[in-house]
């Protein structure tokens, strides 16, 4: 494509150069995810609950202190999600943890 070609932005719903639109290709859409005191998270990274958590649903309560495996993000800033013992599809709000 040459310099004076435009492409439909469809997720600005404006008309952008063709080089801005491969740029912005290039570019992952990827959210940062920070936990309770600024660190930022990635996937597979350990956190400890800063906080007692009552989990929904599954009848137990997460104290303080418990180390939690192998997060994923999900595309949420605050949101993680993870695996603990006997709770299928736990899922975190990043406020309550602290990166390991």
């Amino acid at each position: 494509m040459a310099d004076d070609d435009y492409v439909y932005d469809e997720a600005s719903g404006e008309w952008i150069s063709a080089a801005d639109a491969a740029q912005a290709d290039s570019e992952p859409n990827s959210v940062e995810v920070r936990d309770s005191v600024g660190n930022v998270l990635a996937d597979g990274d350990q956190v400890t609950l800063i906080k007692d958590l009552t989990v929904k649903g599954a009848g137990q309560t997460l104290k303080r202190g418990t180390l939690i495996k192998s997060i994923r993000l999900t595309g949420d800033a605050q949101e993680i999600d993870c695996k603990f013992d006997g709770i299928k599809g736990l899922v975190l709000r990043a406020e309550f943890v602290r990166k390991r």
